[in-house]
């Protein structure tokens, strides 16, 4: 049975197999554009927001 996914940035069918470098992308392009997404913040997943250590109030 031959599974086939959409890459999530261009939404080309990829079949998920050992031959498929970049999986769930099509390329390498497709997944340089998603990391680039994550890291300017554009993509994130939802929560409350983290408090550092050193913006704890002290009491």
């Amino acid at each position: 049975m031959t599974v086939a996914v959409k890459c999530p940035t261009c939404l080309k069918q990829v079949t998920w197999n050992k031959t498929e470098t970049y999986k769930p992308f099509c390329s390498e392009r497709c997944k340089l554009i998603d990391l680039g997404e994550w890291a300017s913040e554009n993509h994130a997943i939802p929560g409350e927001p983290a408090i550092l250590p050193e913006e704890q109030p002290e009491y």
